[in-house]
């Protein structure tokens, strides 16, 4: 099917315009956020619990997280928010070569992004505070006399390892979505008219930023003493 300037469209046969169709797809990609934030909602409220009866090992074991690493890929995930948005504005107006650049910066700095977590995680490994038979914690806080337990601090680091790896599975899944698109985008596939996926994608990669804008304080800062 084309439009009037012989561009190809995507219009389901379903679908009366372009308008009800969109209208459709970003109606069903936040019903799938609303079973995401559900997900993570519990990841949330079991860290909260955990860390309300062990405060003291959670304080202990948040000091073998590097702040500066955090903040750096915090700052990382919201430049990749902003590209993300570019990329609509750029479909939006039909500029395609803009439309690539700002989907492979986007795939760029979650690129980055799994970089400095991989970093963080092969730094982990290296301490011995890998949760397992060789798990390994000292409390490395200055004026602690009584060191917190390590059976209480290994908890903090299955929720660390569990939260942020599933936050990096997610970015991984949006990494690959955008690949696509960026391959779609080359071979002028999307078009003023029909470009549903790039909006669509955009939604679920700033939930995706929003999630590591709440694991960053709760893991890296809050109750760190």
């Amino acid at each position: 099917m084309s439009d009037s300037t012989g561009a190809t469209t995507r219009l389901a046969h379903w679908y009366r315009s372009y308008e009800e169709q969109t209208e459709s797809v970003t109606l069903g990609i936040w019903l799938f956020l609303v079973t995401e934030v559900m997900f993570f909602g519990g990841l949330f409220m079991a860290y909260t619990l955990y860390r309300s009866l062990n405060p003291e090992a959670f304080a202990a074991a948040s000091h073998h997280l590097s702040i500066f690493l955090g903040t750096v890929n915090t700052a990382v995930l919201i430049g990749s928010s902003f590209t993300v948005v570019m990329a609509v504005w750029s479909a939006e107006r039909g500029k395609q070569k803009s439309l690539v650049f700002w989907l492979g910066a986007t795939i760029v700095l979650g690129l980055a992004f799994l970089g400095i977590k991989a970093n963080e995680y092969a730094h982990k490994w290296h301490e011995g505070l890998v949760p397992g038979p060789d798990f390994v914690f000292h409390d490395t806080r200055e004026g602690v006399h009584a060191a917190a337990d390590p059976n209480r601090a290994r908890m903090f680091f299955h929720l660390y390892f569990g939260m942020t790896g599933l936050h990096a599975l997610h970015m991984i899944i949006g990494i690959g979505v955008f690949l696509t698109l960026m391959v779609n985008a080359i071979r002028g596939k999307y078009t003023r008219q029909w470009h549903d996926p790039i909006p669509v994608a955009g939604l679920y990669w700033h939930f995706v930023d929003l999630v590591w804008i709440f694991l960053f304080p709760l893991l890296y800062l809050i109750g760190r003493h």
